[in-house]
């Protein structure tokens, strides 16, 4: 019997505002979608912490033992500066300014994010589509959307009628939004628009002659609008309804808002039963920015090149900091948090290393089975991995009063303990023992010291055969000796 059909689970529907019972459409199955990064330049904190967090989402759906497919788009065309429909596609600017075709641009960012969320261990999605990779699918759509009368061509653009599409439908179900206030609140457009209504979105705009990136379709050569691609790549790939589509809270409005409508004007059903979205990342305190000089890299922690941080911080030890937040909660980054998480990361460690040192007994002083329940009683109540933290620290506190001979455990509790820590620990948070590496490195210090000990002696011996060889045989290790004023360092 698959796990998911004894842990029922609660997911807060940004649909509802409210927390629902997660029911898939095909049973043991779950479709998932989640907005990628637009890669016209280096992946940020923020970013990271919106993709952790549907990392762990979809590690806990495969411990549930769901099989998952799980949807996660590059952006490399169509997404305009400022997110509006107005203005210069950011891939294209960032290529103009740097003097490279786009597609230069789109791989140096597309590696580096791969690169980054390897770092920190995420688990690649099922399937990574682009949105260059699919302008039929998308021009299909908008033949759709116009053939129901809610799409409409101007001087070589198509756009989204709004208002029309507000007639039979809600826009605005998603975000809240009354489209007679957004209406009202917008500046008339006196004429410098080909749109019918302020509030109407580009499904495919026109391109100008300047305008490198762009394709050809029934209106014009152009390239589609941002939000067109996530409804083509997700209907394509999870079907017209899928379980969960997810992203960063500031997609909300407009991104998702659009998707809703453009799928519902297909198709005439809602596409998405459940969706989520992830809240932001500060930093001490204020909005990250680049402006502002308020704002690290992810790549930045981990070499400790900063002037934020008092040191490097590894990639496990930033992934725990995340974690001890819920997903929708704002998370505050600082030097004194990762500082505290990394003692807390490190307890926890410890205690998992001690798990194999633990002798059974005949019976148990706790309740193994108990604890474990309430494990999972924080994963099904939305993903709540502080929750879940914490209990796993109250196991860190078992396994110390077991090793201290103050409780016992029998063998079929001690190795359900040892399975759900490892479990909870490295299948479903994605941690990393770095522990084992660390010792590993004082280790090498140390043996590294004791010949350079003996070098020096050899040296003060006038035995230099013996200190050339120990040097030698170091280099050829991949070890250099520096000689100083103030001693012998090396380096690897």
């Amino acid at each position: 019997m698959p796990l998911y059909t004894t842990q029922p689970l609660k997911i807060y529907n940004s649909l509802s505002g409210e927390k629902e019972s997660f029911k898939p459409i095909h049973e043991g199955n779950v479709g998932m979608y989640v907005c990628g990064p637009t890669v016209y330049s280096n992946v940020h904190l923020g970013n990271v912490r919106t993709f952790m967090s549907f990392d762990v989402i979809f590690r806990y759906f495969s411990h549930l033992e769901y099989k998952v497919r799980y949807v996660r788009n590059i952006t490399d065309v169509g997404h305009i500066v400022d997110d509006v429909d107005e203005g210069e596609d950011k891939i294209a600017k960032k290529a103009r300014l740097e003097q490279l075709e786009p597609m230069e641009i789109v791989q140096r960012y597309t590696v580096d994010f791969h690169n980054i969320l390897k770092a920190f261990n995420f688990l690649p999605p099922s399937i990574e589509p682009t949105a260059t990779g699919h302008i039929i699918e998308q021009i299909e759509i908008i033949k759709k959307i116009i053939n129901k009368g809610i799409g409409y061509e101007a001087n070589g653009s198509v756009y989204f009628d709004v208002v029309k599409y507000n007639e039979t439908n809600n826009y605005g179900i998603l975000s809240g939004r009354n489209i007679e206030d957004m209406l009202a609140n917008t500046r008339d457009l006196d004429g410098q628009s080909d749109k019918r209504n302020p509030q109407d979105f580009a499904l495919w705009k026109k391109a100008e002659p300047e305008h490198i990136m762009r394709w050809p379709s029934p209106w014009s050569d152009g390239f589609p609008g941002w939000h067109l691609e996530c409804t083509a790549m997700s209907t394509k790939y999870l079907g017209n309804h899928f379980d969960i589509h997810g992203g960063g809270m500031d997609l909300k409005f407009p991104h998702h808002e659009c998707e809703i409508a453009q799928n519902e004007a297909c198709t005439g059903q809602s596409p998405v039963n459940y969706w989520m979205h992830a809240n932001m990342l500060t930093l001490n305190g204020k909005k990250m920015a680049k402006s502002t000089g308020n704002n690290i890299l992810p790549g930045e922690i981990l070499s400790g090149e900063n002037n934020i941080l008092s040191k490097a911080f590894s990639a496990s030890v930033t992934r725990f900091f995340m974690l001890q937040a819920h997903y929708r909660s704002i998370l505050d980054f600082s030097d004194d948090a990762i500082v505290a998480a990394e003692k807390g990361y490190k307890r926890l460690m410890e205690a998992v290393d001690a798990l194999s040192e633990i002798k059974a007994g005949t019976t148990s002083s706790i309740d193994i089975a108990s604890w474990r329940q309430l494990c999972y009683d924080a994963m099904n109540d939305d993903f709540n991995t502080p929750i879940l933290i914490a209990q796993l620290f109250e196991a860190v506190r078992y396994i110390n009063l077991l090793k201290e001979g103050k409780e016992t455990i029998s063998e079929d509790d001690l190795k359900t303990l040892t399975s759900t820590v490892n479990g909870f620990v490295f299948d479903v948070l994605g941690l990393s023992n770095e522990k084992g590496a660390d010792g590993n490195n004082d280790k090498l210090e140390g043996t590294v010291n004791m010949l350079i000990g003996m070098r020096n002696q050899a040296r003060a011996d006038k035995n230099f055969a013996l200190s050339d060889q120990i040097r030698d045989q170091l280099i050829a290790l991949g070890i250099q000796l520096k000689d100083g004023k103030e001693g012998t360092s090396f380096s690897i």
